[in-house]
C-alpha cells in the first residue's frame, strides 16, 4: 500500500495519543536511570504538533509527508527540553528530506527510516549497543531493509520496523550505559529499559496504527 500525507498526519494524531497514553510509564523509566521527564517533554512536544496541525488544517494543512515530517521536527526542537527534542527533531527533520511527496511506498519508508536514524546518530554521536534509542531505530531500519527487499509494501514494512523497535527497546534492559546521562550510572544502569528506545517503539508503533487505519486488512 502506498502511505499518503493523510497517513503522516494520522501518524502525528496517533503518536500524541500513544505518548499521552503512556507518558507516566516513559518518565518513570526516565527517572529510574535519566532525568525522569521523558515522558513529560515528549507528552509536551506532541500536542504541540497537533496544535500546529489543527492551526494549518483551514488551510488544507501540509501537502507532502515530508512537510509533515518536517512540522514535526521543528516543533519538538522548539517545545522539547533534554536531549529527546534535538534527537527526535533531528531524526525527524533528516526523514523529511527523502519524503518530498504526496505519498510513499515501501522502498520510501526503508529511506525514511534510515534517515531517521542517520540524524540521531549524528546528532548523539551513539552507536548500537550503548543503551540509547538506536538500539531500537537500528533493528527497525534492519527489519524494514528486509521485509521492503522481499517484496513487502509499506504497511508490511511499517509493522517489521516497529516490532523489531520493541524487541530492540526490550533488548536495553541488560546493557549498560555508555552514553548520555544514564551512562553516569555505569553498572547500576543495566536491569533498566532505556526509555529513548522504549518511546522510539511507541513512535513506530503508532506509524503502523495510523496505515492500518486506512488499510484494516
Amino acid at each position: 500500500m502506498t502511505l499518503d500525507v493523510e497517513w503522516a498526519k494520522r501518524w502525528v494524531r496517533t503518536a500524541a495519543d500513544a505518548v499521552a497514553a503512556n507518558r507516566d510509564a516513559l518518565t518513570e523509566l526516565d527517572r529510574q536511570i535519566g532525568d525522569g521527564d521523558h515522558g513529560a517533554n515528549l507528552d509536551r512536544g506532541f500536542r504541540a504538533v497537533v496544535a500546529k496541525l489543527d492551526e494549518a488544517a483551514p488551510d488544507g494543512g501540509p501537502a507532502q509527508v515530508g512537510d509533515v515530517l518536517k512540522l514535526v521536527a521543528t516543533t519538538l526542537m522548539s517545545t522539547v527540553g533534554g536531549a529527546a527534542g534535538p534527537l527526535y527533531g533531528t531524526a525527524f527533520l533528516r526523514a523529511s528530506k527523502v519524503c518530498g511527496r504526496e505519498s510513499i511506498e515501501a522502498p520510501s519508508v526503508v529511506a525514511l527510516l534510515e534517515a531517521a536514524l542517520e540524524g540521531i546518530e549524528a546528532r548523539g554521536h551513539a552507536h548500537p549497543g550503548e543503551k540509547t534509542m538506536v538500539d531500537a531505530w537500528q533493528p527497525a531500519v534492519e527489519a524494514a531493509g528486509k521485509v521492503a527487499g522481499d517484496g513487502g509494501d509499506g504497511l508490511a514494512v511499517l509493522r517489521a520496523a516497529a516490532d523489531a523497535a520493541d524487541a530492540g527497546a526490550t533488548a536495553t534492559v541488560p546493557l549498560v550505559a555508555t552514553k548520555g546521562r544514564a551512562s553516569y550510572l555505569g553498572e547500576r544502569s543495566a536491569g533498566h529499559e532505556d526509555p529513548g528506545a522504549r518511546s522510539t517503539a511507541l513512535l513506530l508503533r503508532a506509524a503502523v496504527a495510523a496505515a492500518e487505519a486506512a488499510d484494516p486488512a
